[in-house]
């Protein structure tokens, strides 16, 4: 800015030369700058009273819109927040092959309590134990009245009757925080594949949901990844079917005095199971803690159908048959002498009973069940061979469920795979496999040689898996199969309209100690496929000490036990799998050539 002078030389010249008193010139300069000074100064400060005016407008403005929105929301009681990485304690549901809910998540209340905060600790003390007897008084007091203690959980989860009862005590050092739960609406349905869930890290506003057994732990990770956006895990049971199957093989449990039971439901084209049992089970909403002593098999978390490994007896007779076939080394008709002795590494073999069958033709030695029939067939195949065959069936390592329990159940080999080895796994001993093992094996004979791999998780369509044996030697053994049921040691098996096919077994259980075996507890399996004529489904039952007392003397064999359940079990869940009875009376071999 330039400043005009107070003097200017010229005006005061000519002033001067006029006579004219300069100072007044000076006088009249200052007076105009001071004006300008002050109107300068006016403007300024006209402009920041605006600015200010704006200011406080618009602050004021913004406090009364809180204000008015405060006014009109909801009351609440402020809520601390907790500190550290965001917990996410979302979970998918879990759904059986129809979208029928069999796990989901439950917003539910926790109860901690700030002692520090509390104005009557030992009258809250009282009322909780009231409302929780599980809970001691005299522990919750002490626990309130310590100085140091700034924080302590109460309960974990609470129902809301008992969420009202805490609140109605009326002591602020009390406090809720939301919770999500897993629920599982069906109880004890399923239980030992849902497994069960608990938390894992824990906020006093969310907790960790994290699988611990079954399912729930082996998926843990998929289940809780958001990328799932909602989308239900898709399991291949079948509710009503695993309803049924449950309540039949608890029936028979009771009826047959069993100690314990296992059934394993699965499509042979798939290797979907559609419902897989072991009881006694447990519900998973409130599931119990495991044993800390004793034999792991007494406890109800124990899965009978894929942890426990059992000999199981006939059952794997027909696989020594069909492999024999398969080699061309037998055909169905090839007599096999069963007449005695027979010796086998300096051991005699025996049949059930100190039968003689004489000499028979292979499909009658699975018939008959001839422990001689099928351990010549064994010598026959040799025991390199038998490993590879057995091996290809999945009987030589634990199957690959999507449960973790399945790892447990790794088969039980011999240390050496002797001819006698050989002999006596060929009809059941000398080998402890599960359920679905079993399962698994007879799926690939009814599947027509080709095997399939056991899942819990809803399949598209027909697996294409690996070829185990020829066409022609499955069909034979299918046909063999077909003959147990209608002329052999299953006639308790057969289920008007649907043709079943199977094997019996029965096998002593061995001694916990010392060795040897038990004589009045055995292991008792019907391994079934049906219908006959198009094999859809394998189904096995194992019953753990049974005995059926109806007759003069208890009677334990599969025939008696395991083969009447899966009867029962076979014409309550058929018509449940869509499976239109067939009252066609021809024979086996004539069925199954029908539906070539």
């Amino acid at each position: 800015m330039i400043r005009r002078p107070l003097r200017p030389l010229a005006r005061i010249l000519e002033a001067r030369a006029k006579g004219e008193n300069p100072d007044a010139i000076e006088r009249e300069n200052r007076r105009l700058r001071h004006e300008e000074m002050r109107d300068r100064a006016r403007v300024r400060a006209e402009g920041r009273l605006l600015v200010l005016g704006l200011t406080f407008f618009c602050a004021f403005s913004v406090i009364g819109v809180r204000m008015g929105m405060l006014a009109a929301s909801e009351p609440s009681e402020p809520r601390a927040q907790a500190s550290g990485a965001s917990i996410i304690a979302s979970r998918a549901d879990i759904v059986d092959r129809h979208g029928r809910l069999l796990a989901t998540n439950m917003s539910t209340h926790s109860l901690y309590a700030h002692p520090r905060q509390m104005i009557e600790p030992a009258r809250a003390a009282r009322e909780l134990a009231a409302i929780f007897p599980d809970l001691k008084e005299a522990d919750l007091a002490r626990r309130f009245a310590d100085p140091d203690r700034k924080f302590m959980w109460v309960r974990k989860k609470l129902s809301p009757e008992q969420m009202q009862a805490v609140h109605d005590i009326g002591e602020p050092g009390l406090l809720f925080g939301p919770r999500e739960m897993r629920l599982y609406p069906n109880g004890a349905l399923a239980a030992h594949v849902l497994g069960g869930a608990s938390f894992g890290r824990e906020g006093v506003h969310s907790a960790e949901v994290i699988g611990t057994a079954g399912i729930e732990k082996f998926l843990d990770e998929e289940l809780r990844d958001p990328a799932r956006e909602g989308a239900p895990l898709e399991l291949s049971l079948d509710l009503t079917v695993q309803s049924a199957a449950e309540q039949v093989l608890e029936a028979g449990m009771t009826l047959l005095n069993a100690k314990g039971a296992a059934s394993v439901l699965m499509d042979v084209r798939t290797g979907e199971v559609i419902s897989i049992v072991s009881l006694p089970d447990f519900d998973p909403n409130d599931r119990p803690n495991p044993l800390v002593e004793g034999n792991a098999s007494d406890s109800p978390l124990f899965n009978r159908a894929v942890q426990g490994v059992y000999e199981l007896g006939s059952t794997f007779k027909i696989f020594a048959a069909v492999q024999a076939m398969d080699l061309g080394l037998v055909n169905p008709q090839t007599v096999i002498d069963t007449r005695p002795p027979m010796k086998v590494g300096g051991h005699r073999i025996g049949e059930f009973d100190n039968h003689n069958y004489g000499e028979i033709p292979v499909e009658t030695v699975i018939v008959k069940s001839s422990n001689r029939g099928t351990g010549k067939l064994a010598l026959a195949i040799g025991p390199t061979r038998q490993q590879a065959f057995l091996k290809s069936l999945g009987f030589f390592e634990a199957t690959p469920l999507e449960i973790v329990e399945a790892r447990g159940g790794a088969p039980l080999l011999p240390e050496r795979w002797t001819d006698l080895s050989a002999v006596t796994i060929s009809y059941g001993h000398g080998i402890s496999t599960s359920p679905l093992h079993l399962a698994a094996g007879y799926a690939a004979i009814a599947n027509d040689g080709i095997a399939v791999r056991p899942t819990l998780l809803k399949q598209r369509g027909p697996q294409a898996g690996e070829r185990v044996m020829s066409e022609r030697a499955a069909l034979a053994a299918q046909v063999m199969l077909r003959k147990v049921v209608t002329e052999g040691t299953a006639s308790f098996g057969e289920v008007p309209g649907y043709h079943v096919g199977g094997k019996t077994g029965t096998a002593d259980k061995p001694k916990e100690r010392g060795g040897g075996y038990y004589t009045d507890k055995v292991i008792a399996t019907f391994a079934a496929l049906f219908p006959a004529h198009d094999p859809r489904y394998v189904l096995v039952v194992t019953l753990d000490e049974p005995v059926e007392t109806s007759g003069t003397k208890p009677r334990r064999t599969a025939g008696w036990t395991a083969v009447p359940v899966a009867a029962e079990m076979i014409s309550r869940i058929a018509p449940l799998l869509g499976l239109r009875p067939d009252h066609r009376s021809a024979a086996p071999e004539a069925l199954i050539e029908a539906s070539r």
